[in-house]
């Protein structure tokens, strides 16, 4: 097949939403920087082509100024305008040397120890839902019970949010993670979840400023010690930051645990594998983000004309960054549509690479590896409870709409 045969799909079919893999394979094959009229935007497949893309200055990750010049602030409502103006702020869409800026916020907070220092956290919420989803041997659905939930709750206790308000939180959490990905189906939805951000946005605000006045030991206070908000960052970019921390992590680590145990309930003995080996928990999800990731693309634009996999890309360009397809490419992985939970070393980009490479990666794996292991020894009798699982229709991310499973 060359790039000149290659069947242009629309990626939210959904055959594709259900199984994108072997279209992604063909495409990366014929073509791994490949034009597509339907999205009109380049798929980027290739591994090594995908990698560039992290470091290439010639690209951007600034998604919203493209869209408010096709419809300036002052076109649309109050409301949209004040919730275009916070997510342009969070620092997925912002570029150097302006994301060095809001990052060096949080240096520290996410470190590996700072991360340890939640551990008894967080195992303590896994064997607490593990438990109560182990719990009477019948058909629950996962993803409601178990891996919504947990990582919500965790994002909850470290940033600081009373318990009485977590329900809230969570809610608010889970419709900005719905706007941000592109799950939002109607106006009334859209709408919603626009709201839902804005309250967020309030509730943050007064969260940071009652942490200001009585430190913790929660995220909040650990990066207002570094003494860079309200010098280098104002409270309104710090705040802005927190909406999109509040739900990134959370949607993106329970995607990985449901998606992940679906992927070892079909794979029985991956699944024996890590239950004979809980210590391959850290392993298992590093090959479980690149086999079936939360993730399956990051959108990007061309601010200047470049060259990248053979083809020239042109100033104003979208450019899909498909590392669901990079991360099975058979040029960096041996063996890449097998789950191996031994695979190492595994250089995906699950997690992205260089100044975006994701600042929560820590917590994830350590919830995610927590959640799997702790899971598995709660749930001995875990299995399908039959029929066939829903996807969410999304570009970016890879999420199911429900896991029913027997236990």
């Amino acid at each position: 097949m060359t790039a000149a045969t290659v069947t242009d799909r629309y990626l939210l079919d959904d055959d594709l939403v259900a199984d994108p893999y072997p279209y992604l394979a063909e495409l990366r094959a014929a073509a791994p920087v490949h034009w597509s009229p339907v999205h009109r935007a380049w798929l980027v497949t290739g591994y090594e082509p995908a990698a560039a893309c992290y470091t290439e200055p010639a690209i951007s990750a600034d998604r919203i100024s493209p869209m408010l010049a096709q419809t300036p602030l002052e076109l649309l409502s109050p409301e949209a305008a004040r919730a275009f103006k916070i997510m342009a702020g969070w620092m997925v869409f912002v570029d150097p040397p302006e994301h060095r800026r809001l990052r060096a916020v949080f240096r520290g907070a996410f470190g590996a120890r700072q991360v340890r220092r939640n551990r008894p956290m967080v195992q303590a919420a896994v064997a607490r839902l593990a438990t109560r989803a182990g719990a009477g041997g019948e058909v629950v659905d996962l993803l409601t019970e178990f891996a919504r939930p947990l990582p919500a709750t965790v994002a909850a206790a470290w940033m600081g949010v009373p318990v009485e308000d977590t329900g809230m939180f969570q809610r608010w959490a889970i419709q900005v993670g719905d706007l941000a990905l592109g799950a939002v189906q109607t106006p009334e939805e859209h709408e919603r979840s626009q709201r839902a951000l804005l309250d967020l946005f309030d509730y943050l605000r007064g969260l940071v400023r009652a942490r200001r006045a009585a430190p913790r030991e929660d995220l909040i206070s650990a990066a207002l010690a570094n003494g860079l908000v309200g010098e280098s960052v104002s409270e309104d970019e710090f705040v802005a930051m927190l909406t999109h921390v509040a739900f990134a992590g959370g949607e993106t680590t329970s995607n990985l645990i449901a998606v992940g145990v679906w992927n070892l309930l079909r794979h029985p003995d991956q699944l024996a594998l890590l239950r004979a080996e809980p210590d391959l928990g850290p392993v298992a999800v590093e090959e479980l983000l690149r086999f079936d990731g939360p993730s399956k693309m990051s959108i990007r634009h061309v601010k200047e004309d470049f060259e990248l996999g053979g083809q020239r890309l042109r100033a104003g360009q979208r450019l899909y960054v498909v590392t669901a397809a990079a991360n099975r490419d058979p040029a960096r992985f041996e063996r890449p549509d097998e789950l191996d939970l031994r695979r190492h070393p595994n250089p995906h980009l699950g997690f992205g690479q260089g100044a975006h490479f994701c600042l929560g990666a820590p917590l994830a794996r350590l919830v995610a590896g927590s959640a799997l292991t702790d899971l598995l020894a709660a749930a001995p009798g875990l299995a399908p409870a039959g029929g066939t699982v829903r996807w969410q229709p999304s570009l970016l991310n890879r999420s199911l709409q429900a896991l029913p499973v027997r236990l």
